[in-house]
């Protein structure tokens, strides 16, 4: 039987027929071997990130990948990181941003808690939960309430661990910061690249490794983001991630979603819309 050809790195990457029992074992095998989980993404985009390291290293099947993982394991982090990925900038979607500014952040200010939580699930590499952070601070110092930030605590969570590192430390290339307002972006990080967070602004924030789907949600939280991650997975998945939120959320707390993502299943009932536009909800009091 005539094999075809091995395509090169760079070159197009051809649509794979018939190669379902040998993604599945490839499934199984980054499972068995890495602990990723990727049972419950959906089966086009795990295929797809999967090809872009099937083209960069030339493999044409997934057997032909699996091999390769097993004789350089250092692929394993690259894919790992492919298929995790996330791209995210600080203040990305500002028109979401201002919503949140206007009218969540006055609520949680005034909202009588001695400790408010706020979530960044599936943070990457920080950027979202610093953006919270920065708009508390600026909110707070307008209305004369620095001393309520003592209240706030920000939290990131992502599974990859490579990213949690960098977001640690705050620092960022110049494509983070492209749709950062310029006042923003001068007050709040050094001259760059890399642009590094003031201290100030990092202080309320820490980052956890935790998987959305396998681990318990974080509780008791006044304001969840999960941006643009609830999209790779199936249906099934997407609602049980929302009940998850639904649960950590008190009452009174709010939700907010990426632009192309919406409330699926039972949890579509139980929450109150605050901006269908900017996908931001509320969990009734």
């Amino acid at each position: 039987m005539t094999l075809p050809p091995r395509p090169q790195p760079g070159a197009p990457f051809p649509h794979m027929e018939g190669d379902d029992e040998e993604l599945e074992r490839l499934k199984a095998k980054i499972q068995r071997e890495r602990g990723f989980n990727t049972q419950f993404y959906k089966d086009k985009c795990l295929r797809r990130r999967i090809a872009v390291r099937m083209r960069a290293r030339g493999r044409g099947s997934f057997a032909e990948y699996g091999a390769l993982l097993d004789s350089d394991p250092a692929e394993y982090d690259v894919l790992l990181d492919t298929l995790t990925i996330n791209v995210t900038k600080l203040f990305r979607n500002m028109e979401t941003w201002k919503v949140v500014e206007e009218v969540v952040v006055p609520r949680l200010f005034d909202w009588d808690r001695p400790q408010h939580r706020v979530w960044s699930a599936g943070s990457a590499s920080g950027e979202e939960a610093y953006t919270v952070s920065i708009l508390l601070h600026e909110w707070a110092e307008r209305h004369r309430r620095a001393r309520d930030l003592e209240r706030f605590h920000v939290t990131g969570t992502d599974i990859d661990r490579r990213s949690l590192e960098a977001a640690a430390r705050a620092e960022f290339p110049e494509l983070s910061l492209t749709e950062t307002p310029d006042e923003v972006r001068e007050k709040w990080f050094s001259p760059g690249p890399p642009f590094r967070l003031r201290p100030e602004a990092k202080r309320n924030v820490t980052f956890v490794r935790r998987d959305l789907i396998s681990d318990p949600p974080l509780r008791e939280q006044s304001l969840i983001f999960c941006r643009n991650v609830i999209i790779y997975f199936d249906r099934e998945i997407q609602e049980r991630l929302f009940q998850k939120f639904y649960d950590a959320l008190l009452p009174g707390g709010f939700l907010v979603l990426g632009k192309v993502e919406t409330l699926i299943g039972p949890t579509r009932g139980m929450f109150r819309a605050v901006s269908n536009r900017e996908r931001i909800f509320q969990k009734p009091a």
